[in-house]
C-alpha cells in the first residue's frame, strides 16, 4: 500500500512537472511571437528585396494562432496590395534604396488589376533611374507580369517559362450526384448565372461559354498590352499560341526559347544572380546565396506608415466572399463591416468614404446588410465612392450600388446581376438503403425540407418565388442607383459578367482608376483641398484564429441569424440531418426498454449536432456489416 501511494505521488509529480514545462514553453513562445516586430533601425543602403512567397491580396486573411509558433519557409504568405505599392513608392523617394529586386520563384500570383497596380508602382521607380532586377526559376503569367517591368530578367538554367492565359476547364458534378442519388434542388434567376451549372449540367452551357469567351478575351488582350508596353522587345504571342512547336524545335530547352524570344535577359542560378546584384548595390557583410545588401520588405513597410495628415477619408474594405456574421478579415463578413461603418459614423471620424470592393459576392442578405449601413452614411450627407478591385460582381455589385460614384479598372470583373440557391436532398440515395419518409402534416410546409422524401412542389414554388423576388430587389436597387428602369437593368443583368471597360459603356461604372483616383474623387465631393487629406482604413483590430481547438475553451459560439426563407430551409436541413443521425445512432445504442416520445423530437428546443458525413459514415458502416459475403 505504501509503495502504491509513493508511486502515485511520483506519477503526479511527473504530470505536474510536464504541465509546468508546457506552460513555460507556451508563454515563452507567445512572448517571442508577440515581441517580434519589424526592425526599422536595421534599414541601411542596399536593394529593397521583394521575395514574394505567396499571393498579393486586397486584405490578408485572419492569421492562425499556430502560425505564430512555426517558421516554415513553405508557408504561403498573403501580401497586402496597398503595403506593396506603398513600399515601392517609398523606395522611389528613399536614397538608401539603390535598386529593387523581385524574387518571384515562389510567387503564386494575384488578381490582374492588383498586379497592374504593382506594375504601375514599379514603373514609377524606373522613372527615378533606379534599376529593377527580377529572378525566378520559372515564370508564368502572373510572375512575368511583374518581371516585365524589370531592367534585367534572370532565369535559372534549369527553369522555364510558359504563358497559359485566362480560362480553362472546371468540374461538373451532375453525373456524379445522379449516381450518388443526390438531388440538387436549384432555384435561380439569370440566363448567364452559371455558378449553379456544375450541379445541373455535365458541361458548360452555350450562354456561359459566350460570356466567358468575351471576358477572357478582354483580360488576355489587356495582359498582352501591359506586358508589351513594359517590355517591348519580348515576343510573346507566337510562343503562347503554339508552345508545343517551339519546345519541340528547341529540343526541350526552355532557356533557348526564353532568350531567343527575348523573354529574359540572362540565364543563371540564384547564386550568380545574387553576386551580380552585389556588384550594383554592394556586397552583404554576411555572404549568402543572396550576397547583395538587402533592405528587408517588412522593415521597410514599417518604416513607411500610411499618411495621417489632413482630413480623413474613410476606407472600408469588402474583400472575399460576402457572408453574415463577424468573421475575417480576409472574408467580407457583413456584421463586422457594418459595425465598422456605424462606428465611423457615430464618432464622426470621416469627411467622405471610399468602399474598396474586391469580392465575387456571396449572401444576398449579408450584401444588403452592408448596403443599408452605407445608406445611413449617405443620409448623413457623407459622399461615398466605390473603388472596384480585381472583381466586384454579384453581391459585390449589390454593395457597390450604394455609392455615389463607381470607379473600376478596365480589367475589373463586375456585373453578374443575378441570384440563385442550391439545396440538396437525398431521397434517391436513401431509398436504395430502404430509408423512406412518412408522417402527418398540418400545413404544406410541415416537415419541410424533406431530405428523405424530397422537396415538395409547394416548397419549391415558395423558394423559387423568393429567389425571383430577390432578383427584382437586385434590379430595383441597381436601377435606382444607376438611373435605369428594372427592364433596362435586366437586359444587362441575367447573371452576365462584364469586364470593367464594357461595364462602363453599359452604365454600371462611372470612370476608370484605382484607389488614388477614388480618394481624389471622394475628396472632391467632400470639398477637400487637393493633397489635404489621407486615407483612414476602418478595420477591426486583428485577432488570432485558434484552429487547433476551434476557439478558446471558455468562448461561446455565436448564433447566426436566419437569413430569409433559403436560410430557414438550410437550417432545417441541418437540424433534420442531426435528428436522423441521432435516431440511427439510438437504434444501436439503446439496450433497454424505452419510454420515449418519437413525435416529441420536433417540439424539443435542444438541437443536436451532426453532419452529412456522419450520416454517410453510419450508412457505410451498416453496409460493411450487413453486405453479403
Amino acid at each position: 500500500m505504501q509503495f502504491a501511494r509513493g508511486a502515485w505521488k511520483f506519477l503526479v509529480a511527473i504530470k505536474d512537472g510536464l504541465v509546468l514545462i508546457a506552460m513555460l514553453l507556451f508563454f515563452a513562445a507567445l512572448y517571442a511571437a508577440l515581441s517580434a516586430r519589424p526592425n526599422v533601425a536595421a534599414i541601411s543602403d542596399g536593394a529593397l528585396l521583394l521575395d514574394l512567397k505567396g499571393t498579393i491580396v486586397e486584405q490578408p486573411a485572419q492569421q492562425d494562432f499556430t502560425a505564430m509558433f512555426t517558421n516554415n519557409e513553405d508557408t504561403v504568405r498573403q501580401y497586402r496590395l496597398r503595403d506593396v505599392v506603398r513600399a515601392l513608392d517609398a523606395a522611389a523617394e528613399d536614397d538608401r534604396v539603390k535598386a529593387v529586386v523581385l524574387d518571384l520563384s515562389a510567387f503564386m500570383g494575384g488578381g490582374q488589376t492588383s498586379l497592374s497596380a504593382v506594375g504601375d508602382a514599379l514603373e514609377r521607380i524606373k522613372k527615378t533611374d533606379k534599376p529593377i532586377y527580377a529572378f525566378a526559376n520559372f515564370y508564368s503569367d502572373d510572375s512575368y507580369q511583374l518581371a516585365a517591368y524589370a531592367d534585367e530578367i534572370w532565369m535559372d538554367s534549369m527553369g522555364g517559362i510558359a504563358f497559359a492565359g485566362p480560362g480553362g476547364n472546371q468540374l461538373y458534378f451532375k453525373n456524379l450526384i445522379d449516381q450518388l442519388g443526390i438531388t440538387a434542388n436549384i432555384y435561380r434567376v439569370g440566363t448567364y448565372k452559371s455558378a449553379v451549372e456544375p450541379y445541373m449540367r455535365d458541361n458548360q452551357s452555350p450562354e456561359a461559354k459566350e460570356a466567358s469567351a468575351a471576358l477572357y478575351s478582354v483580360l488576355w488582350n489587356s495582359w498582352l498590352a501591359e506586358v508589351k508596353k513594359a517590355r517591348p522587345q519580348a515576343v510573346i504571342e507566337p510562343y503562347a499560341d503554339d508552345p508545343a512547336t517551339f519546345i519541340k524545335i528547341a529540343g526541350g530547352d526552355y532557356t533557348k526559347i526564353a532568350t531567343e524570344q527575348k523573354l529574359v535577359d540572362k540565364i543563371g542560378d540564384r547564386v550568380a544572380f545574387g553576386r551580380y546584384v552585389a556588384t550594383k548595390v554592394g556586397e552583404d557583410t554576411k555572404p549568402s546565396p543572396d550576397s547583395f545588401k538587402t533592405i528587408n520588405y517588412d522593415n521597410f513597410v514599417a518604416a513607411n506608415p500610411e499618411g495621417s495628415s489632413g482630413d480623413a477619408i474613410g476606407v472600408i474594405t469588402v474583400a472575399g466572399e460576402i457572408v453574415s456574421g463577424k468573421a475575417g478579415p480576409g472574408i467580407a463578413a457583413s456584421g463586422r463591416i457594418a459595425e465598422q461603418i456605424y462606428k465611423a459614423l457615430e464618432e464622426k471620424q470621416i469627411k467622405a468614404l471610399v468602399v474598396r470592393v474586391n469580392s465575387p459576392g456571396g449572401s444576398a442578405f449579408a450584401s444588403e446588410e452592408i448596403r443599408l449601413a452605407l445608406a445611413d452614411i449617405k443620409k448623413a450627407e457623407i459622399p461615398i465612392v466605390i473603388s472596384m478591385g480585381d472583381v466586384a460582381a454579384s453581391g459585390g455589385y449589390w454593395v457597390a450600388a450604394a455609392g455615389d460614384h463607381i470607379i473600376a479598372e478596365p480589367d475589373t470583373i463586375t456585373g453578374s446581376i443575378g441570384v440563385f440557391a442550391v439545396l440538396p436532398s437525398f431521397e434517391k440515395a436513401l431509398s436504395k438503403w430502404g430509408v423512406n419518409a412518412d408522417g402527418v402534416q398540418t400545413t404544406p410546409l410541415s416537415g419541410e425540407p424533406d431530405f428523405v422524401g424530397g422537396f415538395s412542389e409547394d416548397l419549391s414554388t415558395v423558394l423559387q418565388s423568393g429567389v425571383e423576388h430577390s432578383y427584382e430587389d437586385f434590379l430595383s436597387l441597381v436601377g435606382k442607383a444607376r438611373g435605369k428602369t428594372n427592364a433596362e437593368v435586366d437586359t444587362i443583368g441575367q447573371g452576365r459578367v462584364w469586364d470593367g471597360g464594357t461595364a462602363r459603356q453599359l452604365g454600371l461604372v462611372d470612370s476608370f482608376g484605382g484607389m488614388a483616383e477614388a480618394l481624389a474623387e471622394a475628396a472632391k465631393r467632400a470639398d477637400l483641398e487637393e493633397g489635404a487629406y489621407h486615407a483612414k482604413y476602418l478595420e477591426a483590430t486583428p485577432t488570432f484564429k485558434w484552429l487547433p481547438i476551434g476557439g478558446l475553451p471558455f468562448a461561446k459560439a455565436e448564433a447566426t441569424p436566419v437569413t430569409g426563407m433559403i436560410g430557414w430551409v438550410a437550417r432545417q436541413q441541418k437540424a433534420t440531418f442531426a435528428n436522423a443521425l441521432n435516431t440511427a445512432r439510438g437504434l444501436m445504442a439503446r439496450e433497454d426498454v424505452q419510454a420515449l416520445c418519437l413525435e416529441c423530437g420536433g417540439a424539443s428546443q435542444q438541437v443536436q449536432t451532426g453532419t452529412t458525413a456522419d450520416l454517410f459514415d453510419l450508412l457505410r458502416s451498416y453496409s460493411l456489416s450487413s453486405a453479403p459475403r
